[in-house]
């Protein structure tokens, strides 16, 4: 049609019409009612002062009323966003392995069912010095404190119909042995930290420290022998359970913060920085290792700057914000 050809070859066209669109009701109504007024029934008889006056009036009070509403709904309040102090904490590297659950000390007692005097029920926990079992010969008396047990729950593994036999575990010190690779056997050394995991308390880590490791790598498994020791002062690990261990080394301590301030941009790390206008600043860091919800800072930040800890997605750069602490 003419009018599609007339937006397509004439250059703006396009914005023309939409102007017309937007602008000529407005334009024509007013034209109407002065042309009414003054008894005139023809419409082009309307003098060209008479439109622009009308364009002029319309054009101003339409920018006086979008300026007005624009002042009054954009003055919106800075979010409130959670922010926290730079602080120090303790980093580390780790070696990662794992090993058997052995008890500090442990003795087991063959009985023949023939001995006992009554049926044989035993305590779970002994002090030392405690009468164990009393047999027609002779009385077992606990030479340290532990827990007792039976070995095994079938014929079998007891030894035989007329004989079984007993545990007594002292296991608040519980010892294991890790494999460690060769590769790192030049920081292995005595009363390094460990931490201690075991499947049946997930959420719990036992702390425990390298009692002593080999003095030769083994050449069949190219690995470092080393032995930790673990406090188990409530009984909670159990001997043959499997340790999940991470042995600790080159502990330093080096500015943190939380993993979720940090912004990655490809290889580079950002994060914003709350002036004392609550202005933010976002600045470039080095960071280091991570360790339980906390980023290792190298470089780029002090002890005790404020940043934007949480809330990322609300943050307008260029804005302020009310900080909230938490």
């Amino acid at each position: 049609s003419l009018l599609t050809t007339w937006v397509t070859i004439i250059p703006g066209g396009g914005l023309l019409l939409n102007f017309f669109l937007k602008w000529l009701p407005i334009i024509v109504l007013p034209i109407i009612t002065i042309a009414m007024t003054r008894k005139k029934t023809n419409i082009i008889e309307i003098n060209f002062v008479d439109l622009f006056i009308i364009i002029a009036i319309v054009v101003i009070g339409r920018t006086m009323i979008g300026n007005h509403f624009k002042k009054k709904f954009s003055k919106r309040p800075p979010p409130g966003i959670i922010v926290k102090l730079v602080s120090e904490k303790i980093f580390s590297e780790k070696i990662e392995s794992f090993g058997t659950a052995i008890s500090k000390k442990t003795k087991s007692y063959r009985i023949q069912k023939s001995d006992l005097i009554s049926e044989l029920k035993l305590d779970n926990y002994v002090e030392k010095g405690t009468l164990i079992v009393k047999l027609k010969d002779k009385d077992i008396i606990a030479p340290f404190s532990g827990i007792l047990g039976y070995r095994g729950i079938t014929e079998d593994v007891l030894g035989s119909d007329n004989s079984l036999i007993i545990t007594l575990d002292d296991s608040s010190v519980i010892y294991a042995d890790l494999k460690i690779p060769e590769s790192f056997a030049p920081v292995i050394k005595k009363n390094l930290p460990v931490d201690v995991k075991f499947s049946g308390l997930k959420n719990k880590i036992f702390s425990g420290n390298v009692e002593g490791y080999s003095s030769r790598i083994s050449a069949d498994t190219r690995s470092l022998l080393t032995r930790i020791k673990i406090n188990n002062k409530n009984y909670e690990l159990i001997p043959g359970s499997l340790l999940e261990v991470s042995v600790k080394f080159n502990e330093r301590s080096s500015l943190s913060v939380p993993d979720t301030s940090v912004m990655l941009e490809g290889e580079n790390a950002f994060i914003y920085r709350v002036l004392e206008d609550n202005s933010l600043d976002k600045i470039q860091i080095q960071i280091g290792n991570r360790d339980e919800g906390f980023i290792e800072v190298i470089s780029g930040l002090n002890k005790g700057d404020v940043i934007v800890a949480e809330g990322l997605k609300k943050v307008n750069p260029k804005g302020k914000i009310k900080p909230i602490k938490k």
